[in-house]
């Protein structure tokens, strides 16, 4: 993990950060220009950390034979974002940002070829996304659908061999300058970003006014 003014204050932030978003780049390491964006749920947490990932993708999907060639690869994933402008500042001489977290891991997929392993890591994702949202939608609506999506796609694990984390969340602005972004970006209702620099930034949280 970085080990920066950016850095994430533990490895439970960074496991949640995974969770809340789990749409990620995975690239092959030996051939950068081969990437697919992909959903991946936390597996195995060990004291926090993230020790393997499990996800799922289309079988005909060209990268599956270049990852069982070679099985190392990079996880992009990225939290809230949002651009900061210097239109919210008293003083406007100040420069605009970007502040986001976003999360590297170095990791090596192992496919999973099996239905019980296949059926377990869609439906873990599906319970996941659907959560308790009003009028919830369940595998066993798609009846003998089901059956044959699972034909089309290929499940793995991704074991984590390295996690590097930056989280850019206003740690290096002056104190007058912190509360007029946490005031602009309220007014784009980039809630999850103001309550993640808050938290990065506990000593001077700022209320929207």
């Amino acid at each position: 993990m970085s080990s920066s003014k950016f850095a994430p204050r533990s490895d439970a932030e960074v496991t949640r950060l995974i969770t809340r978003y789990p749409l990620a780049w995975v690239v092959s390491r030996d051939d950068p220009n081969t990437a697919t964006p992909l959903p991946l749920r936390p597996e195995r947490v060990e004291n926090d950390r993230v020790a393997t990932l499990t996800g799922h993708c289309g079988r005909t999907n060209p990268q599956v034979a270049s990852l069982q060639k070679a099985p190392r690869a990079t996880l992009l994933f990225m939290g809230p974002n949002d651009y900061v402008s210097p239109s919210w500042f008293s003083d406007r001489t100040q420069a605009p940002t970007w502040n986001y977290a976003s999360i590297n891991c170095d990791v090596d997929i192992e496919f999973l070829d099996n239905h019980a392993d296949l059926d377990r890591i869609v439906r873990d994702l599906v319970e996941a996304m659907e959560g308790d949202r009003q009028n919830r939608w369940r595998i066993e609506e798609m009846h003998e659908r089901y059956e044959l999506l699972l034909k089309r796609i290929i499940p793995f694990r991704a074991h984590v061999r390295a996690i590097n984390a930056k989280f850019k969340l206003g740690q290096d602005e002056r104190d007058d300058v912190y509360p007029e972004i946490i005031r602009g970006l309220s007014r784009t209702g980039n809630e999850d970003l103001i309550s993640m620099m808050n938290a990065a930034n506990p000593a001077r949280s700022a209320t929207p006014s």
